[in-house]
């Protein structure tokens, strides 16, 4: 009798304890699943909509190292000797810059690495910088290779094909884009008509290499925003989109500035519905620190209506603010509005 007691006492026991570790298992199991659920969750919040880059021409003057551009004769180096340009700061070193002004991504502009389309020894250095300072490259400016929308074939052809390169390296940076023009001559629906052939082809050839083909307003037609997303919608692919800029809407300029300036913000609502980044161009400021010609607030919540998540480019172009000023202006003023959102 005593023998059967004390086996139930010890199955009881044995029992009891394995009840003991099985409640601590599931209940850490369960306080660690939850604590897993709570950091994703904080991690989603604390990721933002918007998110801040900086535009490499907002220091053009810093790369080139001077205070106004003969846009003539830059052309004419640009073609002959791009190198000579850059008598100022080394473009090797933007990652670095950039992450001064506590941005942690940048967009490039080709004109600054002319004679680096085929030096990927130079790309790779470019990679370890950007690595280096916690920086990664958003998108690649590409100007000054030709017309994409051309009305003759082979220039057409030709300028599709200068773009192949710069996507190249775009991928290579890991870059989400390239920044194109839909420009050439004629009537507004025969540039529109060429340009669609332009964008659809180098548009195949990113598609290919999961690179985004995207189209600033930036003069001319595109700086009509109903111009620009008709030819938007008529290239139907779903990586050739836009990049709308706060203040690139003057479609015809004079001796004396702008003669037909298109609304800003009807064409930047026009623009969101295909836009792959947005362009935050800034000039001069008020005391207040409000961009005197654009409402920034306004842009923002156009941009947040259209469903737009991603990076806002500082684009400074101002004359009254150094560059350094502008940039820190511009940043301060986006981070503003994008709080008021």
């Amino acid at each position: 009798m005593k023998r059967k007691k004390q086996s139930f006492t010890q199955k009881t026991f044995v029992m009891a304890i394995m009840a003991v570790f099985l409640f601590a298992t599931f209940g850490c199991k369960e306080k660690a699943q939850k604590k897993e659920e709570v950091e994703v969750a904080t991690e989603m919040e604390s990721t933002p909509d918007f998110q801040i880059s900086l535009a490499q021409w907002s220091l053009h003057k810093t790369f080139f190292g001077v205070e106004s551009m003969d846009w003539g004769a830059f052309r004419k180096a640009l073609d002959e000797s791009p190198d000579d340009l850059l008598k100022g700061r080394d473009p090797m070193d933007f990652p670095q810059m950039a992450a001064e002004y506590g941005v942690n991504s940048i967009e490039l502009v080709n004109t600054f690495y002319f004679s680096k389309a085929d030096d990927m020894a130079y790309w790779t250095e470019f990679k370890k910088k950007c690595d280096a300072a916690g920086v990664s490259v958003g998108l690649i400016m590409c100007d000054a290779l030709g017309n994409l929308g051309d009305a003759n074939p082979d220039n057409q052809l030709a300028a599709v094909e200068n773009h192949y390169k710069w996507v190249d390296i775009a991928k290579f940076l890991g870059a989400h884009s390239i920044r194109v023009n839909a420009a050439g001559e004629g009537t507004a629906d025969e540039v529109a008509k060429n340009a669609v052939v332009g964008l659809s082809s180098l548009g195949k050839y990113g598609a290919s290499k999961g690179i985004n083909i995207i189209v600033e307003n930036h003069g001319g037609h595109s700086s009509n925003g109903e111009w620009l997303s008709g030819v938007m919608g008529q290239v139907a692919m779903d990586n050739v989109g836009t990049l709308p800029d706060f203040g690139n809407f003057c479609i015809e300029r004079g001796p004396d500035g702008c003669l037909n300036e298109y609304d800003r913000y009807k064409g930047m609502k026009e623009l969101m519905s295909y836009a792959k980044g947005v362009s935050a161009k800034s000039h001069e400021f008020d005391e207040a620190g409000n961009e005197v010609n654009t409402d920034f607030l306004r842009m923002m919540k156009i941009a947040k209506e259209s469903g737009f998540k991603g990076y806002v480019g500082i684009e400074y172009e101002g004359t009254k603010l150094s560059e350094d000023e502008g940039i820190k202006a511009t940043k301060a003023l986006l981070e503003k509005v994008i709080a008021q959102l």
